[in-house]
């Protein structure tokens, strides 16, 4: 009976969203198999790309290629674009990968033809070996993204089985 009548659903109440960002980790496959030289220019591109809208994203980015059994690591996790240009101009060696901040997300991006290459020295079938590890990425929860680069005539289709056994977006 009053003139004014204000109901819980005319409460507005403000909230403090968070920020959290992703910490996105390219694994290219640098083998000659594929394109390489073509695909390093691609994937730098595309981290350059990601760092310039890091900023206000509050996202990290870092690179890894593998060839054989050796794996390089040629940008630490970083939001730095001098970094980045530094690191990938000059493609260092070594280094270690760590989640120092427990409030970003990981997003591996692995970017392959699925050309087999041996993980380990006489570990035997190569597609069965990335397979499994396919597999301990899935059960670690790691968040990722295959991107398939095969382009022969007759495709094989081992990135979207190793995008199937990650969990990973194809």
């Amino acid at each position: 009976g009053c003139a004014l009548n204000i109901k819980s659903e005319d409460l507005r109440q403000k909230l403090r969203e968070k920020r959290i960002g992703n910490t996105f980790l390219f694994a290219v496959d640098a083998s000659g198999s594929m394109g390489a030289r073509e695909r390093m220019r691609a994937v730098k591109g595309a981290i350059f790309y990601m760092l310039q809208e890091a900023y206000q994203k509050r996202d990290r980015v870092g690179m890894v290629a593998f060839r054989r059994q050796k794996a390089e690591l040629l940008l630490p996790i970083t939001r730095s674009v001098d970094l980045a240009q530094k690191c990938l101009a000059e493609m260092p060696t070594g280094g270690m990968l760590n989640k120092k901040d427990s409030e970003l997300e990981p997003i591996l991006i692995l970017v392959t033809d699925g050309r087999a290459n041996a993980i380990e020295e006489n570990s035997g079938d190569p597609v069965e070996s990335a397979l499994k590890m396919a597999e301990k990425i899935r059960k670690a929860k790691i968040t990722s993204v295959v991107i398939d680069t095969e382009t022969d005539f007759i495709k094989l289709g081992v990135a979207k089985a190793v995008a199937k056994a990650m969990g990973a977006t194809y």
